[in-house]
């Protein structure tokens, strides 16, 4: 009853919101995120255990106007994303002002394929449609599978309906299919700071130890792809911003597993350079470094 509850109020927010005046959609996702945050539900509470890894000397108080700023901004993303198949191409070209891109495209037009990884920051979806809009350029992805299944195939059909090309994500099964689009000049984007399975990489990550998934490291080094870590952030409505970070370098010595932990890493610190400067809009509401009690916390 559960999963069905939760693909329905999907299936609302994407049948209902899209029909929203869009000052009205960020109204409500205003709305909707305060509520959240004044629930201090599980989430929330996650939220700020990790901004205060990101926020070392903040005070309780600025750890909680900063989740609530961190809510806001994730409930922007929602609504962003619920509208997204009925925006314009013209709109969804103004609405997102990257730097760097050059050397994704330069990346590309040497025919040696590009791996784009990106943290759970701002509307990594809203990136993605830029690039197939405004690039010209089809792209492949994975998707976590979730529950229900009708669910899952909700997700897949949105970002296919966007341009991507959507794999799911099943242990290493989606490796194979992701070399083979790299190896013919391809594009890959992959959210690569949380670790879903149980074969991450250990990287330092504002201090502490967190697991992050390979994969991209991993897909560089099979074929020769550029590595390029890229961050998110949110302007003043309605612009989003970002950046594409220089190539990631491939060690000259050492193993393949120590090359990509060498990699990663250098993700990692890509991605705390970014979140450093807008923790805002970081979206990790869930557990990604051991608590330091060492239980399970929220």
């Amino acid at each position: 009853m559960r999963e069905q509850a939760v693909d329905a109020l999907y299936g609302l927010g994407w049948g209902a919101v899209k029909r929203l005046p869009e000052p009205a959609a960020r109204a409500l996702g205003r709305r909707v995120a305060d509520a959240a945050w004044r629930r201090r539900g599980a989430g929330v509470r996650r939220l700020e255990h990790n901004l205060a890894r990101v926020r070392r000397d903040a005070t309780p108080e600025e750890l909680r106007a900063l989740s609530r700023a961190g809510m806001r901004s994730y409930l922007r993303y929602w609504m962003e994303s619920f509208r997204l198949p009925v925006m314009s191409a013209a709109r969804i070209r103004a609405s997102f002002a990257p730097e760097g891109v050059e050397l994704l495209t330069d990346a590309l037009d040497s025919g040696r394929g590009a791996v784009l990884a990106l943290p759970h920051m701002a509307n990594w979806d809203l990136a993605g449609a830029w690039v197939v809009t405004e690039l010209g350029v089809p792209f492949t992805t994975v998707a976590e599978r979730l529950r229900p299944e009708s669910l899952y195939d909700r997700f897949v059909a949105y970002r296919e309906g966007l341009g991507m090309e959507v794999l799911p994500h099943n242990g290493g099964t989606a490796f194979g299919a992701l070399s083979r689009r790299l190896r013919k000049g391809g594009l890959v984007c992959l959210v690569a700071d949380r670790d879903l399975s149980a074969s991450g990489t250990e990287v330092t990550f504002f201090g502490e130890t967190a697991r992050m998934p390979a994969g991209p490291a991993m897909l560089a080094l099979h074929t020769g792809a550029a590595l390029l870590p890229v961050t998110l952030w949110y302007d003043d409505p309605p612009v989003m911003r970002g950046r594409v970070h220089p190539p990631v370098a491939v060690p000259e010595a050492g193993t393949r597993a120590e090359k990509a932990r060498v990699m990663t890493q250098a993700v990692a610190d890509s991605f705390a350079a970014g979140i450093s400067r807008h923790p805002q809009d970081w979206h990790m509401l869930q557990r990604l470094w051991p608590d330091r009690d060492g239980g399970h916390g929220a």
